[in-house]
């Protein structure tokens, strides 16, 4: 039996591994296991709900606002307390400028090494690179020939840094397929890309005191206090994310995706989707959010969220028992057995809904964002879909490379936003209104958070007796993504997109690493690969879990 082992598969966050066989040419079957106990559940117990929203933060330095949203909206629903206006605002500011962040960073320079070259980059033309930009429409913020220069620097020395450790010799056809000057071009917006991701965290430092971890988000509203002077700079910073984000990103997407569309044809996984929402309306309203809720089945036919459908199972996961948990009572008691795929072998339970197994990502956002018929959304995927000749055909976003670039329009309708809300939160200002935070009148009751992180659908739940946390429970996006098998014996969503990837390399299954990159995991990798067919065997580095 076949076994290639790449550990860690770098560019992403925690510990996961991934272990498939591979028939044929493809991947036949997969387990996907997470290598970290969180048991965060277990520290916020007896503690109020105001430091439970500081704490949950810590899941994540990625998207600790999202955690403090989700478990500030739990509390906010068992103390009874509806945010004013100007907290809204604030919130979704915040909320805004770490999915810009957490955006740029994963398009950039986490999965766009998975298709860029640096290194190929060396042969180009500065000059045609220029002219190739200008044909795209993408930005021209960089020096060409400076940065070929550097790129050069670093090939001399054999120091390659942050383009180190990378499959670019990959020779089998499925590796890196750009041009020299498409590749020095998205070099240089890999590099430009570092910089608007700092500019995002500004703004969230200015809102919430400091970033990651935010000090102002609480239940109630917030502690954020606008000035005039923070409301120009916060306007200086929006407007300058915006104009990158508009002029760089989907025109790099429609020039990368013609050299990849095989990617398009593989990596759906299970074709149905979960969205909570993000981003307050007036109204609150979780289907009026501005990119609103929505489940949708096999078909795309949408339905309202219920909380009561959400179910985990821990048969196949390293917790006590074998039982199915109906939200919000979940179980957090560990138990380590072994890794064994045919038992027990991840960390993560297994969440549902209705019984199935769901994906939960950007993509399931925007999917439903289009279902609700959100005007932006709607014209820019239609024009997405024809710019890549797909017109009218949603199967193209359902995939690995779909799931991928979609992303990116979203990423630009909340640039879209950020300025929206700035210019409403002046006016406010400009108003005389002046209340942010609201006190609760109760300090007894139960509430669930439904939220969105930029990976996808967030859930935080908590009981409260006398103002401390007597019970409290999280799904976080990935777990629903990088679950295991459930009861019915489907495969969790990114299991089942790897089954039918294609494997050219056995050594560098880079399709492999592009697919799971596309569902933009909160955990670092091991992937194991097996090709029954030749028993071959290739491995890097020992796996935490002792399996080589």
């Amino acid at each position: 039996m076949t076994r290639s082992v790449i550990d860690p598969v770098t560019r992403i966050e925690g510990h996961l591994r991934v272990e498939m066989e591979v028939e044929n040419g493809k991947v036949s079957d997969a387990w996907v296991s997470g290598g970290c106990f969180r048991g965060i559940e277990l520290v916020v117990e007896n503690r109020t709900p105001e430091d439970a929203a500081q704490i949950v933060q810590r899941i994540c330095g990625v998207c600790p606002v999202s955690h403090a949203h989700a478990s500030s909206i739990a509390a906010e629903k068992a103390y009874g307390i509806t945010i004013s206006n100007n907290a809204r605002i604030i919130r979704n500011i915040l909320e805004g400028a770490q999915f810009l962040h957490s955006h740029i960073l994963w398009f950039y320079n986490l999965a766009g090494l998975d298709y860029v070259n640096p290194l190929n980059a060396l042969k180009a033309d500065p000059a045609d690179a220029m002219d190739l930009a200008r044909a795209a429409g993408t930005s021209m913020n960089s020096d060409f020939v400076a940065l070929k220069e550097h790129l050069s620097q670093f090939a001399e020395n054999g120091q390659l840094s942050i383009f180190s450790g990378n499959w670019f010799d990959a020779e089998d056809g499925t590796g890196f397929k750009l041009p020299p000057e498409l590749d020095l071009i998205c070099t240089a917006h890999y590099l430009e890309a570092l910089g608007m991701q700092a500019k995002a965290s500004q703004i969230s430092a200015l809102l919430g005191g400091k970033m990651p971890h935010v000090m102002t988000l609480r239940p109630g509203g917030t502690a954020f206090v606008p000035t005039d002077q923070k409301l120009d700079d916060l306007k200086l910073l929006v407007d300058e994310l915006y104009n990158w984000v508009k002029a760089t990103m989907i025109p790099d997407v429609l020039a990368i995706a013609p050299y990849y569309a095989d990617a398009f044809g593989y990596g759906k996984g299970p074709g149905r989707y979960i969205a909570w929402g993000v981003f307050e309306r007036e109204d609150f309203k979780m289907s009026n959010r501005y990119l609103p809720s929505g489940v949708l089945d096999e078909n795309l036919n949408l339905s309202e969220p219920d909380e009561k459908a959400i179910a985990e199972w821990v048969g196949r996961s390293w917790y006590k028992g074998s039982e199915t948990y109906q939200a919000p009572n979940f179980t957090t008691e560990p138990q380590y057995t072994d890794y064994n795929v045919n038992d027990r072998y991840t960390w993560v339970k297994c969440p549902t809904y209705n019984g199935n197994s769901m994906e939960a990502t950007s993509l399931s956002r925007v999917l439903a964002a289009y279902k609700r018929n959100v005007p932006f959304i709607k014209e820019h995927v239609d024009a997405f879909l024809k710019a890549l000749g797909h017109e009218g055909d949603l199967s193209v976003a359902q995939s690995t490379l779909g799931r991928t670039a979609i992303r990116q329009i979203e990423t630009l309708y909340i640039a879209t936003c950020m300025k929206e809300w700035v210019n409403e939160l002046i006016e406010a200002v400009k108003s005389g209104d002046s209340e942010y935070f609201r006190a609760p009148e109760t300090n007894t009751g139960d509430g669930s958070g439904f939220w969105e992180a930029p990976r996808g659908a967030l859930y935080h739940s908590e009981s409260v007796k006398d103002g401390k946390i007597q019970g409290y429970q999280i799904i976080i996006p990935s777990t629903w993504n990088l679950a295991p098998k459930n009861e019915k014996g489907q495969h969790g969503p990114l299991e089942e997109a790897l089954i039918g990837v294609p494997v050219g390399d056995i050594e560098k299954p880079i399709n492999a690493l592009r697919t799971v990159h596309s569902f933009d995991p909160c955990t670092a990798c091991s992937v194991h690969i097996s090709e029954p067919a030749t028993g071959k065997r290739f491995e890097t580095v020992t796996s935490p879990w002792g399996v080589k």
